[in-house]
């Protein structure tokens, strides 16, 4: 007997050894406590078990997993059916301890209990347990209840085993004080698994909240790129998924873990974290004479001023003229052309502040024709009617922005780069520093900052420059321009496919996979959805 009995125990160190190798291993919280449970009623040979989780408020204990053999009992866990009992409460209405459950006591106090017999014990209420015996013709008897307690104390479940069977008789018994002592030991071990599990989870959303807390940022810096940092990382994942989903073609063994999704994902929403960084007046510049404010406001001044001046020196005419009709006729038709000259100009000069369209040389010499008009100030002083920075902003090609500023805004990736570069990225996150600086590299070699080509560029950051494209056209709520139309935006990233800008692989499954109407029609202003022939679009064969 006694050779039995170690026998008997060296198995179960066994299995309490290779339990602790399957813990470690384990990231699904089901799958582990459910592990758990199972270990438990084979070391004791049990018939039934239970594993309670505290609830969110802490104050029950929420039946997690339910098993009995021979009821046929599965509820919970990984494929069990779905938990009909109620919770257990932890505190009755007037907040004092419950104290008549097992469960709750062992919860409260951190011990074990260990009953023979329950039909024999008066410590406990088992009210509950008789009417489940008498509905189910069950006897329940032996129970052992043992709390799992994290490093710190917290309760992080309750494991309970119902009737050990004799596995030589078959008869029900108590649990030995060799049962408990190795429930005891397994509870621990889980304990510390799903409290390893639970950090890590606290850690991944800590991780996230620090990342919309960066994009809150942002957000509050400028308003204009909210709808970016939101968009970006859903259009990324919607165009992955369908990479992932390709089974022919250049694409067909790019394939995705739930892990590298949650990498990608993470890439995304951080692809322009670097912004927290750049000038507010630059982000948001609307239009090309905007720094705080816009200055076509003290240019309009200026015309103003002109137009004072002339209708001055009409007056200074006429009292010369003294009482010559012709005279007096041909001052107000030179003032009336020399008004509407200048009223031409000054909408001129509006215009070209606008900056929306592709000015031409044409347009650019005539800014600097009137820029050198000269004219008097508010301090007398004879000067040219704009100074070289109106110049050089009224006379930008495209855009509103000068080469510096747009020097200051390129800069964005450089910063989200040494950002993500200096964090301590996990082996599963350590990807995320190239998915998100690669966004603005060109096939070809001619993008920035690293001037990296396709070969040197991962899928990932290469599908991140095709979303950040796609939704920098289609938005509407850039202060500098309107969201263009579907058709015209889908020309435009035809272009870049051509011209070795974007992936024309990647392009290819885009349109294929009508990735971009499902994001028109989830995220676009429906005007701006206009019919499409995919077969007119640059770049792509259907």
């Amino acid at each position: 007997m006694q050779e039995l009995n170690q026998t008997r125990i060296a198995e179960r160190l066994d299995q309490l050894t290779e339990l602790s190798v399957e813990l470690g291993g384990t990231h699904d919280t089901d799958a582990l406590l459910e592990r758990i449970l199972v270990a438990a009623k084979t070391m004791t040979n049990a018939d039934g078990g239970t594993l309670y989780r505290p609830g969110a408020d802490k104050r029950a204990l929420d039946f997690h997993i339910l098993w009995n053999d021979t009821l046929g009992i599965r509820q919970g866990g990984v494929n069990g059916a779905q938990i009909s009992a109620p919770p257990i409460p932890l505190y009755d209405a007037d907040g004092a301890k419950n104290l008549a459950s097992v469960a709750a006591y062992a919860a409260h106090f951190g011990v074990s209990v260990n009953i023979a017999d329950v039909y024999q014990a008066d410590v406990f209420n088992f009210s509950g347990m008789v009417e489940f015996d008498r509905q189910r013709n069950y006897h329940s008897q032996s129970f052992l209840t043992v709390p799992m307690s994290d490093h710190e104390g917290e309760l992080v479940g309750v494991l309970q085993l119902i009737n050990a069977i004799d596995p030589d008789t078959g008869a029900i018994r108590a649990f030995s004080p060799t049962d408990q002592r190795f429930i005891e030991a397994l509870a621990a071990q889980a304990a510390v698994a799903l409290t390893h599990q639970r950090l890590i989870r606290q850690l991944e959303e800590l991780l996230e909240s620090l990342v919309n807390l960066i994009n809150i940022g942002i957000d509050e810096k400028s308003p204009y790129t909210g709808r970016h940092c939101q968009f970006v990382p859903e259009l990324t994942m919607m165009l992955a998924e369908a990479v992932h989903n390709t089974e022919t073609g250049p694409m067909a063994d790019f394939r995705m873990t739930d892990a590298d999704r949650k990498e990608l994902w993470l890439a995304g929403l951080l692809h322009d974290c670097g912004k927290i960084t750049t000038p507010v007046h630059v982000v948001d510049k609307a239009t090309k004479l905007e720094t705080i404010g816009d200055r076509i406001h003290v240019v309009d001044t200026r015309f103003e001023v002109l137009l004072r001046d002339a209708e001055i020196a009409a007056l200074k005419q006429k009292l010369a003229a003294g009482d010559d009709p012709a005279r007096l006729v041909a001052i107000d038709a030179e003032l009336a052309r020399r008004q509407a000259d200048l009223r031409d100009e000054r909408d001129f000069i509006r215009f070209a502040n606008i900056g929306a369209e592709a000015m031409s040389a044409e347009h650019q010499q005539r800014v600097r024709e009137i820029a050198a008009r000269r004219w008097t100030g508010p301090d007398g002083a004879e000067r040219d009617f704009l100074d070289a920075d109106e110049v050089t902003n009224l006379t930008i090609k495209f855009g509103t922005l000068t080469e510096a500023e747009r020097k200051i805004i390129n800069n964005h990736i450089v910063v989200t780069i040494r950002m993500l570069e200096a964090l301590p990225w996990p082996k599963h996150l350590k990807n995320v520093p190239e998915y998100a600086g690669g966004h603005h590299e060109r096939m070809d070699g001619k993008g920035y900052p690293r001037g990296l080509t396709r070969d040197q560029m991962s899928v990932q950051a290469r599908l991140m420059a095709i979303a950040d494209i796609f939704e920098a056209l289609t938005a509407k709520d850039r202060p500098y321009k309107k969201g263009k139309m579907l058709s015209e935006s889908l020309r435009i990233l035809g272009q870049f496919a051509l011209n070795g800008h974007i992936d024309p692989d990647l392009f290819d499954i885009f349109i294929r996979s009508k990735i971009y109407l499902e994001f028109a029609r989830r995220n676009m202003d429906e005007k701006q959805i206009d019919a499409i022939d995919e077969t007119l679009i640059p770049g792509y064969k259907p």
